[in-house]
């Protein structure tokens, strides 16, 4: 059997009724934070760029753009797409490196409403995307991360996984669509040396390429049959080395979803476990940052590769700067969507401790790499007096989760004033399984049908 039809029973076989509760109620809050994060980012440039593109092309108003309005499903998941990622507070994958909310949701809210599905439908769905995908991505991880996305790369699977089971494909038309998403797999990360707005456009298209390759395979368009470990095809094409035993070991009996980790920084996620160290640090021994004389971050190789930016000149840069992100928690506490902005990357007193920040690989961390993500932190004040800290999962990892609670009240503060009523969305997302997904997006939830926020 190939790795695609392996992958496509899988998701053609997948139930509502078969998912535990706690992947139905986990998957709600992938959804809340999804949403939360394309709200706080649907008024940055770059995504306001893509839809005013999207406006020139037109498109039928099938699906809501979070921006205002409507357009085709495949314009509106290139806008929630970009939205979504653009405010670095997105949920990831550990092993597979992938923001999978990011890419997966944005096609299946948009191919639901279009085409008048349930929640239930749309929660399904989500699973069977961040399995794909995840699946995939730990496959190629950690070689294929050098150059490639994997968000935007592996992420295309799941965003064609997931609307192929809305729009309920068969195994032989899901491995078309599974086919076709591998072919248009893209995404490098060449856009971090500039800090161009790239990385947006590589949430963008995952999530329109693989809404596409779906749509077309319910046409019978057919796609590859072996993407992943054919001759030419996405393994050997893209990987230095992998692990194929990765996309079948367990499938159907396990739910990758629940992985998941979620963000409660406002940086790259490989800036958080220096920036939960320091934090620590700073409250537990009542530092003042005017006393640091060095900081010091022991960590694994990738930190290196994508955050070691100790002059970051945007903002957006400053939140892929292992240096920025830690003098920022010395200096101020805390690293937050409203600490990243154009004062903060002026302030002096910020950049004389960035100045301090050094950082190194640690063999330690190195070699746990990508099942944890940590980082041993030493904070020297100019007595030479010394406090380390460490870490293997930074806050939000299911090792050390965020609470259903911590979540509600993350997305209440990314929507503050963007939102007319953010208690009314929580609502009808934690109540998703008893509406149509129109319902939520129109704010026709049904109270008494819906979780209360507790």
């Amino acid at each position: 059997m190939t790795l695609s039809k392996a992958l496509a029973e899988y998701v053609t076989a997948l139930k509502f009724e078969d998912l535990p509760e706690e992947v139905v109620e986990f998957t709600k809050l992938c959804i809340l934070d999804w949403y939360g994060s394309a709200i706080a980012g649907k008024d940055k440039k770059p995504v306001q760029s893509i839809k005013e593109l999207v406006e020139e092309w037109g498109g039928h108003e099938q699906a809501s753009l979070v921006t205002g309005g409507k357009s085709s499903i495949g314009h509106a998941s290139l806008v929630n797409g970009a939205a979504s990622h653009i405010v670095e507070l997105d949920d990831i994958h550990k092993s597979s490196i992938i923001h999978a909310a990011t890419v997966v949701i944005p096609a299946a809210v948009a191919a639901a409403e279009a085409h008048g599905l349930s929640g239930k439908e749309l929660i399904t769905s989500i699973v069977a995307g961040y399995e794909v995908c995840y699946r995939i991505g730990e496959a190629v991880s950690p070689s294929h991360y050098y150059y490639w996305h994997n968000t935007a790369t592996c992420g295309t699977f799941g965003s064609a996984a997931a609307v192929a089971k809305l729009l309920k494909l068969n195994v032989e038309q899901t491995m078309h669509a599974l086919g076709n998403a591998g072919t248009q797999a893209a995404g490098l990360w060449e856009f971090i040396e500039d800090g161009a707005n790239t990385k947006q456009l590589h949430t963008a298209k995952a999530a329109y390429n693989g809404a596409m390759a779906a749509l077309l395979a319910k046409k019978d368009f057919t796609g590859a049959s072996q993407i992943l470990e054919g001759r030419r095809g996405f393994f050997n094409a893209m990987s230095e080395s992998f692990d194929i035993s990765k996309i079948t070991n367990n499938l159907g009996q396990e739910y990758k979803i629940i992985e998941n980790s979620f963000k409660i920084h406002a940086s790259c996620r490989h800036t958080h476990p220096a920036v939960d160290c320091i934090l620590d640090i700073m409250n537990e021994h009542s530092i003042d940052y005017k006393q640091i004389s060095r900081i010091t971050i022991k960590t694994y190789q990738t930190v290196i590769n994508i955050t070691d930016k100790p002059n970051p000149d945007t903002v957006y840069a400053s939140k892929f700067s292992s240096q920025f992100c830690a003098a920022l928690a010395a200096v101020k506490g805390s690293a937050g969507l409203a600490d990243f902005n154009e004062e903060r990357l002026a302030d002096q007193e910020i950049i004389e401790v960035m100045n301090k920040v050094e950082v190194m690989v640690d063999p330690y961390y190195e070699s746990a790499y990508p099942e944890k993500w940590g980082a041993l932190t030493e904070v020297e004040l100019e007595t030479g007096k010394k406090y380390s800290k460490s870490t293997d999962y930074p806050k939000g990892d299911p090792e050390n989760m965020a609470s259903r609670d911590e979540l509600i009240q993350k997305f209440v503060t990314m929507t503050a004033g963007l939102l007319n009523d953010s208690e009314s969305q929580v609502q009808a997302i934690l109540g998703l399984d008893k509406i149509n997904v129109s319902e939520w997006l129109k704010g026709e939830t049904r109270e008494a049908e819906c979780h209360p926020i507790p």
